[in-house]
């Protein structure tokens, strides 16, 4: 059993939380996605873009980065473990609603969680829909008359807006995780303590087994 020393000075049981592979899948996806976001941010905010300068390589980077970001997640459907965690994300369970409700509610304390809480459920699920669409309306723009019926302004548009909320999103995301560094050191290596897993997804730590 692979265990560190805690703050008693007793050894902490640890969980393996996610594979090489998926940890592989999520730095892929995330540089990608910052790239993509940054250079979209320089491309749309004047004062940004007058501050980077060279536009037309942050227009590659922004069209290359957005194609390439279904990539990692194509390529870890390799992954048995990955394919696992994409069944978890994309099933809602009955405690995953008591953990909605405490969270609407504002109730403080311990919330009912399998190794993905409902919060995570639906930032995963938002991500798989608005990333189709940055593509789809990103290609619409780069390919301009591909599909007449579609007016470039439209495309325009939804892809703004989608991508502002995006940002908002993503900014949400990286805020949540920068609270948490155990959650952080568990994407980062793989494992957790069993106690952290305790207090935040009970019902995965209840049946998972020790390293």
């Amino acid at each position: 059993m692979t265990s560190t020393a805690g703050s008693t000075g007793r050894p902490e049981r640890m969980l393996r939380r996610f594979t090489q592979a998926e940890r592989w899948v999520h730095r892929t996806a995330a540089t990608l996605m910052l790239v993509c976001a940054g250079t979209a941010a320089c491309l749309y905010f004047p004062p940004l873009a007058q501050l980077v300068g060279r536009r037309h390589l942050l227009v590659v980077l922004h069209e290359w980065s957005g194609l390439l970001l279904p990539v990692p997640v194509l390529a870890g459907l390799l992954s048995r473990a990955f394919r696992a965690d994409l069944r978890r994300l994309n099933r809602l369970a009955p405690y995953d609603r008591q953990w909605l409700r405490a969270v609407r509610k504002g109730t403080r304390g311990p919330r009912p969680a399998g190794k993905f809480n409902a919060g995570q459920k639906v930032y995963a699920g938002w991500i798989a829909g608005a990333v189709p669409i940055m593509t789809f309306t990103g290609l619409l723009m780069w390919f301009t008359g591909v599909l007449s019926v579609i007016p470039r302004a439209s495309a325009i548009f939804v892809h703004d807006v989608t991508a502002l909320a995006i940002g908002v999103v993503l900014i949400g995301h990286m805020r949540l995780a920068y609270r948490d560094p155990e959650a952080r050191r568990g994407m980062r290596t793989g494992v957790v303590t069993r106690a952290w897993a305790r207090k935040n997804h009970p019902q995965w730590e209840e049946e998972s087994a020790d390293l």
